[in-house]
């Protein structure tokens, strides 16, 4: 744990305590601060007594002898209404951060590695992360994937009072936390793409790509920007970038070859950083990363991995020994040919269509809390389907959008849908058939989150590989 003594003898306040509030509450203790800590929910608070953090209702708190504010991520400050708190907090002239920033603030000599994007943040992540650990260079991962930010061990010299080793910070980052580092910079940034998404806390897609570009902000000559060009958007702030001077830019695409950057074709990554395109290795056989996407994935923590001066031969070990993540187009099991994919994750049409563009033939379980914005993005690849398998509550409206042009079952529940695929794709002649669940809709219809989602997919999948279950094809109705 990070201990924040830069903040000894101050009075923060700390809003908001999930584990990245209560790790950010002890943080502070630890370095000497006076913590006033709150959350509205009352299992919260219990939770906070339970892990020995005292709390102070923070409306009624004294401002003006308040030094900071640190808002969980989650808490709006601006869109669609400031909570009561944040509000109160900036009318008293107190600065509003968030708990990266103040890692950044304590780690000065670390290098920070930071990513973010629409989709494949949290891959690209965890593969760079993989990328160094393979490498044997020290590094911790963390910010909006896995442990908290204050959780992660020091790696700069001002982190202990013995002195920390010199290391990277590999940081997701999400719209929300970026927009809570006002003064961290990082030394490597990587943008990968970006499509309409948190609209409602960012006011419109304008004020959710003025987020998301917060990663660059402040980097100058020595870092490196690591930008995705295949979407307009994405493509239109590369071009800002270039002209606007200050870090080395590097351009990754998955569609064409680019001078400068890091590319994809038919499967094979290449890297032109240096002038002329080498070849590098082979993407097609890495099971763990499929799909277009996940090219995109690879490469630019290839190109993050680069920029913070790691030998090619490692860079290629950790991107062919890469394990995955869970419920990110997880292969939980192989059955007599067939695989069983958790994409759990895809909670939007645009993830589930980047795993429908992975795979040839797959029986399909899809369905959960419904997102707004429509199932265009999934069409062109509904020829991939063999048969879908649809749950929850958007079950009728995936229907009504895929009726006639894919067969299908409304099974209503995640269990008769994935008994359902596996009898129908153990029967098929088809090569390399996939049972994929991804839903692409959120799952607080019959799940907490789609992590549990996930695990009861896995669970199911498991006791029909153990030879537990024998079942028939039992969709409720078949369309």
């Amino acid at each position: 744990m990070i201990k924040l003594r830069s903040l000894s003898g101050k009075t923060i306040a700390v809003m908001g305590l999930g584990r990245s509030g209560l790790t950010t509450a002890h943080a502070l203790t630890l370095g000497g601060a006076t913590v006033l800590a709150w959350d509205d929910n009352e299992s919260g608070r219990a939770e906070a007594a339970k892990d020995g953090v005292a709390t102070t209702e923070l409306t009624k708190a004294a401002w003006s002898g308040i030094d900071a504010l640190i808002l969980s991520p989650g808490i709006p400050h601006t869109h669609p209404a400031p909570h009561p708190v944040a509000k109160q907090a900036r009318d008293a002239g107190v600065e509003i951060i968030g708990d990266i920033e103040l890692l950044g603030r304590e780690q000065r000599e670390a290098r920070f590695i930071g990513i973010t994007g629409t989709n494949g943040k949290s891959t690209t992540t965890a593969l760079i992360g993989h990328i160094f650990e393979t490498a044997g260079t020290p590094a911790q991962v963390g910010g909006n994937l896995g442990r908290p930010a204050l959780d992660l061990e020091p790696l700069g010299a001002q982190g202990d009072a013995q002195g920390g080793v010199q290391g990277n910070y590999i940081l997701e980052m999400s719209s929300f936390q970026l927009e809570l580092t006002p003064t961290l910079t990082f030394d490597i940034a990587v943008l990968l793409n970006l499509s309409p998404d948190h609209i409602d806390r960012h006011g419109d897609f304008a004020g959710y790509i003025a987020a998301k570009q917060r990663i660059f902000a402040g980097m100058e000559s020595g870092s490196t920007a690591i930008i995705g060009i295949d979407d307009a958007n994405t493509r239109a702030l590369y071009d800002e970038l270039r002209s606007s001077g200050g870090p080395r830019i590097v351009p990754i695409s998955v569609i064409d070859a680019i001078p400068g950057g890091v590319y994809v074709l038919d499967g094979v990554l290449y890297d032109a950083m240096e002038g002329d395109a080498k070849t590098v290795t082979a993407l097609n056989d890495i099971d763990t990363l499929p799909g277009r996407h996940n090219a995109q994935n690879a490469a630019a923590a290839y190109a993050a991995a680069r920029a913070a001066g790691l030998p090619i031969e490692h860079i290629i070990d950790g991107l062919q020994t890469y394990p995955g993540l869970p419920h990110r187009q997880q292969i939980v099991a192989d059955i007599n040919g067939v695989r069983y994919v958790n994409d759990s994750k895809a909670t939007n049409p645009d993830a589930t269509a980047n795993a429908l563009a992975s795979y040839e033939s797959i029986y399909w379980i899809a369905g959960g809390l419904g997102k707004e914005g429509g199932l265009d993005q999934l069409l062109p690849y509904l020829p991939h389907i063999e048969h879908a398998f649809l749950i929850g509550a958007a079950a009728e409206d995936i229907r009504a959008a895929i009726a006639g042009k894919v067969p299908l079952d409304m099974s209503g529940a995640l269990e008769p849908a994935v008994l359902a695929a596996h009898a129908m794709a153990q029967q098929s002649r088809r090569d390399k058939p996939v049972v994929l669940l991804s839903p692409a809709c959120a799952s607080y219809d019959q799940f907490p989150n789609f992590e549990v989602r996930g695990d009861a997919f896995a669970a199911i999948v498991e006791t029909l590989n153990s030879g537990d279950r024998h079942p028939d094809h039992h969709g409720e109705a078949r369309v």
